[in-house]
């Protein structure tokens, strides 16, 4: 099957999210960091995943000073980054409210100032991070298409829209919307039975599939003997068969890992190459979700 988006994402196999860089002191040095993003990509991980309100921005920051200590890197790396929500200790209004923003203006500002914090002059791909209901999708259009007309963009998409909230920014705008970051795992399936997933496939987006390991929790939920037996039988741990769980569906959604540690990203790209045979598939399911197939 055709898979949809940049031709960047039909060629990685996994996304590295870096929303929890912050907890990682061992890699909060340029030169640690820089040594961290050169073995990603010798590990074939070029797409690396951020959002102004990670670390308040510092983990754009710390992740461009690596960038600036070796310059090499900046023409090999892909970023992704996301705006759009304000946390509750952000809002400068007498209110302090956590609340959404998608307004022309200050989406515009998010993308200057997610290049500079990251010494970038473009963002592979740019998404707004939620929906906002008093979205004024024509202005967020213009926003959006001049962002890629000036270059300081690649690609634009979404995080987290469902099917009617994507389909109305895109009648907007002559840009394709290239993907959707949503949550998908073992654990969080539902997408699959609701038309979630098809709507993607019938509108071209691309799925990146945020918190693709449930938080850390599959290894708990699924019987020991059935994780023994699809061990031997794929040579996979828990992690890797997570991935290739989600990578066998329909448009092998891209998992965007949130764990920096080399050996969970090994692990996670050897799932990521692997097919479960279609009975072991639908056993993991069962197992996770308590129920049995209807």
């Amino acid at each position: 099957m055709q898979t949809a988006g940049p031709e960047y994402l039909k060629k990685t196999p996994l996304v590295v999210g870096l929303m929890r860089l912050l907890e990682h002191r061992e890699l909060h040095s340029p030169g640690a960091l820089a040594d961290w993003i050169t073995q990603c990509l010798d590990d074939g991980l070029e797409v690396f995943d951020h959002a102004d309100i990670y670390g308040d921005g510092e983990c754009e920051r710390l992740f461009g000073q690596a960038l600036r200590a070796a310059p090499h890197l900046k023409h090999k790396v892909k970023l992704i980054s996301k705006a759009g929500i304000v946390l509750k200790h952000q809002d400068t209004s007498p209110w302090r409210s956590k609340h959404y923003r998608a307004e022309a203006g200050y989406i515009s500002a998010t993308i200057d100032a997610s290049l500079q914090r990251l010494q970038v002059d473009q963002l592979h791909t740019f998404l707004i991070h939620r929906p906002d209901p008093l979205l004024d999708a024509p202005a967020l259009a213009r926003v959006l298409e001049q962002a890629v007309e000036s270059g300081k963009v690649g690609h634009i998409g979404v995080s987290n829209f469902l099917p009617e909230q994507w389909r109305w920014l895109q009648q907007n705008t002559h840009l394709p919307l290239v993907c959707n970051q949503s949550e998908l795992s073992l654990g969080h399936p539902q997408p699959l039975f609701d038309g979630g997933l098809e709507a993607m496939l019938s509108d071209g987006l691309r799925w990146l599939a945020w918190s693709p390991l449930a938080g850390g929790k599959l290894p708990e939920r699924i019987p020991e003997q059935l994780l023994t037996d699809a061990q031997r039988e794929t040579g996979l741990c828990e992690t890797g068969l997570a991935i290739a769980w989600i990578r066998q569906l329909p448009g092998a959604p891209i998992p965007v890992i949130g764990s920096l540690r080399s050996d969970r990203l090994k692990a996670a790209s050897r799932g990521a190459q692997t097919d479960l045979p279609r009975g072991l598939w639908y056993a993991l399911l069962e197992a996770v979700q308590g129920n049995p197939v209807p």
